[in-house]
This record gives structure tokens, sequence and C-alpha cells, in this order.
């Protein structure tokens, strides 16, 4: 049915790295947004130890079916 070649690895490769570090940013914004809901201005607070481990595996997860999703619909 589909065949991975080096070229489409690439394709899932670049997908899943540009999906990491655009989420990762994006999520570090939606976490400063909850902790400080109630208070005016923007306040970015980097996420705990704990909170990072979450936030990175969940990313993680996604990643990989983009750069799935990615290749399956090009």
């Amino acid at each position: 049915m589909y065949i991975l070649t080096k070229e489409s690895y690439h394709l899932i490769y670049v997908s899943i790295i540009v999906y990491i570090i655009v989420n990762l940013f994006e999520n570090v914004f939606y976490y400063s947004i909850g902790r400080h809901t109630n208070k005016e201005g923007i306040q970015i607070e980097l996420p705990t130890r704990k909170d990072w481990t979450k936030i990175i595996c969940v990313t993680l997860i996604f990643a990989v079916l983009q750069g799935i999703l990615t290749y399956l619909f090009n």
C-alpha cells in the first residue's frame, strides 16, 4: 500500500520536529495563561519539572501522529 522511502522518512522527521518546536512554545504560553488567568497583562512562567514531563509526553505522541498523517495524506 504505502512504501516508506528515504524521502518519506525525511518528510515524517521534518514534520515531527517542526510540530514539537512550534507546539512547545504554544504550550508554554497556554500554561502561563492558565496560571495567570485572573491577573492583568501577560506573564510568562515556565512549567514545573512535573508539568514539563507531561507537556513533552503529550507533544511527542501528537508529533508522531502528525508526522504519520502528513505522510499518509501527502
